[in-house]
């Protein structure tokens, strides 16, 4: 299984946004935190955003929030929102072109391992990816300081 880097940065989001619940967060704050390109971030944070998962505030206190808490939003639902296939040979998705798919096998073998590797993920939730709080949010500040304002004040 290999997760597109769109879903990574998604997940990355999420988990920012987690680290910094008291807060509106910037799309700046978070590309910098990461080292993701800033343009590339806001077509994944407006994705997040489309499918309920992050809250935008407009205006010039504006900034992102987390829409729901860390503990209801599922990391198989994430990625399942996320990845627009889970193509793990041509046959899995709009190609059907393979000769042997008739009498093939494989298919739903392949089939059954994608969504084995979505059920995995569905009992984990974001908050199980913050346990770790306190280390998470030293390692993505690597030494920058980041002003912590009340919500409204991002």
């Amino acid at each position: 299984m290999h997760l597109k880097r769109y879903t990574d940065y998604s997940l990355r989001v999420l988990v920012y946004l987690g680290l910094h619940p008291e807060r509106l967060v910037t799309i700046s704050e978070v590309a910098s935190a990461f080292d993701i390109s800033k343009n590339h971030l806001m077509k994944v944070v407006q994705n997040l955003v489309a499918e309920g998962f992050v809250q935008s505030v407009k205006g010039k206190s504006g900034g992102l929030r987390l829409n729901e808490a860390p503990e209801r939003i599922s990391i198989g639902s994430v990625v399942r929102r996320m990845e627009s296939d889970f193509e793990l040979v041509e046959c899995l998705g709009d190609n059907q072109s393979c000769c042997i798919l008739p009498a093939c096998k494989l298919k739903p073998i392949l089939q059954d391992a994608a969504e084995r590797f979505l059920q995995t993920l569905d009992p984990y939730t974001l908050a199980d990816v913050l346990t770790n709080h306190q280390v998470l949010n030293r390692l993505v500040l690597r030494g920058k300081e980041i002003p912590i304002l009340p919500a409204g004040m991002a």
